[in-house]
């Protein structure tokens, strides 16, 4: 057999199928990793926690329990400064009005707050029980101080019923808290605010 029959090309040879295989192996092990470390940052841990103690309230759907600052789960409330209309057309202080009877239901009772997970700003998570078992959030909805947040059907009930009744925000007319959010963040960051 001639010579160059039997000399193989390094380019075509065994070893590049090797070399191919190695990188291939490498970037299998570095893709996996990254998705690895997205998971990590990213994913909802899914392990309980719970928080016990008397609260402060921060606004209409954030308390405070012993320096941990606790986002009731699932609910929305209108901000701090965040207006409303009453059944005339008339403004008034809605945002302040959800916290303030927040305040007045939970009147520095031990409350249990039952977490999964945190959100982007490291609140926890929580949905949370009065002393005698009653669920916090759903009575914040219920009463029409709260809404169901957008992505969720859990409240949507306790909602239905506080919007029929014409409960809290529902006696006038709202703007949904996350819009009004959304609205002031564009005009503040239009305006230089």
């Amino acid at each position: 057999m001639a010579k160059w029959a039997t000399n193989r090309h390094p380019r075509y040879g065994t070893r590049t199928r090797g070399r191919i295989s190695g990188r291939m192996l490498a970037l299998a092990v570095l893709l996996a990793a990254s998705v690895g470390i997205y998971i990590s940052k990213h994913w909802p841990t899914q392990s309980t926690s719970t928080v016990v103690g008397t609260s402060y309230v921060v606004d209409g759907d954030t308390i405070d329990i012993s320096g941990t600052r606790i986002r009731l789960l699932a609910i929305d409330a209108p901000e701090l400064d965040q207006p409303c209309s009453d059944a005339q057309g008339r403004s008034w202080d809605c945002g302040s009005a959800a916290a303030r009877e927040l305040r007045n239901y939970v009147n520095e009772q031990d409350l249990k707050c039952e977490s999964s997970r945190q959100d982007q700003y490291r609140r926890v998570l929580a949905i949370c029980f009065m002393p005698d078992g009653s669920d916090l959030n759903a009575w914040m909805v219920r009463q029409g101080w709260a809404v169901a947040f957008r992505t969720t059907k859990r409240y949507r009930p306790e909602q239905d019923e506080a919007a029929a009744a014409k409960r809290g925000l529902w006696a006038g007319a709202f703007e949904m808290p996350w819009e009004w959010r959304d609205r002031n963040r564009r005009r503040a960051g239009e305006t230089g605010i």
